[in-house]
């Protein structure tokens, strides 16, 4: 017995000496390693949802014939792509060019850098009313009825001015009405999105930034996908009404829901308004702050 709680000793020691020669691990390199994974993360998730997918898998077949001519020593081969390395980093560049502004323009416009700087002093994020809601939720099913295609963007705490350029200004009071006239078949501004801010009508005619999700479904046309598009940009609310089958979706953050009645919709933006409100409420203090502290400069 004696012998045997020796030997354990003797490993355990030889355990600890062989465990003295690696690096000590602190705090600092477990949170770098949990932040470097969490990129890693967003990282394959952003190339899994674009055409970075495919690109990357048509650098892994030259890494993998890179691989296989250096095993073989086909020197000319090796050369070659020595030499072209320097281009091909350049290329890569180019060509995720689309992906790469996409990723950066959802990084600037999440809500927390929105929140704690607030670049655009002259816009106040004013929620939408239950009046608001019942004549938007109207106008969908009214237009659904009838498989009268419509676009409607809800604005939160992202601007959408850059949108409401490319569009025409309407600047009028919410109403059915007024939506289910922009979106009549053969009028002036029914091609396009609607931009909505609080309780009114902003801009009509607008055209929206298509997604290169390719998870979205074939069945759904541009309307959807420029829906998706400018969801994964910015955190507004999109209302979709189909042309073909006169279905009314709902689409935030990237993500596409079918609504099958008013009820339904009526709550989704109900609960997206408290969320907003919520929101607002937690940085009005801090912005307020702020704001008198540069006027007095």
């Amino acid at each position: 017995m004696a012998g045997m709680f020796r030997n354990l000793g003797e490993m355990f020691r030889g355990v600890r000496s062989w465990i003295s020669f690696l690096p000590q691990i602190t705090v600092g390199n477990l949170i770098e390693i949990m932040i470097i994974a969490i990129l890693v993360y967003f990282a394959l998730l952003w190339i899994k949802r674009t055409r970075a997918w495919y690109l990357l898998r048509g650098i892994a077949m030259i890494l993998l014939f890179a691989l296989v001519a250096a095993l073989a020593r086909w020197n000319t081969i090796l050369w070659i792509l020595e030499k072209s390395g320097g281009i091909a980093v350049t290329a890569l560049v180019i060509i995720f060019q689309p992906e790469l502004r996409k990723a950066l323009e959802e990084l600037g416009s999440r809500n927390l850098i929105s929140d704690l700087l607030p670049f655009d002093d002259n816009r106040e994020n004013v929620g939408f009313s239950e009046r608001t809601v019942n004549e938007i939720v109207k106008a969908c099913f009214e237009m659904s009825k009838v498989k009268t295609g419509a676009l409607i963007v809800i604005e939160r705490n992202v601007s959408l001015s850059e949108i409401e350029r490319t569009g025409i200004e309407v600047d009028g009071l919410v109403s059915s009405q007024l939506l289910i006239n922009i979106f009549e078949h053969n009028t002036p501004l029914h091609d396009g999105a609607v931009v909505v801010r609080g309780n009114r009508v902003t801009a009509a005619t607008c055209y929206l930034p298509l997604s290169d999700n390719m998870m979205i479904s074939k069945d759904l046309g541009t309307r959807h996908r420029a829906a998706v598009g400018i969801s994964e940009v910015t955190d507004s609310v999109t209302l979709v009404v189909s042309e073909e089958t006169g279905r009314v979706s709902l689409v935030e953050g990237g993500s596409l829901r079918r609504i099958p009645d008013a009820e339904t919709l009526k709550a989704a933006l109900a609960t997206l308004e408290e969320q907003e409100a919520a929101g607002s409420s937690r940085f009005r203090i801090w912005k307020g702050k702020w704001k008198n502290e540069r006027k007095a400069d």
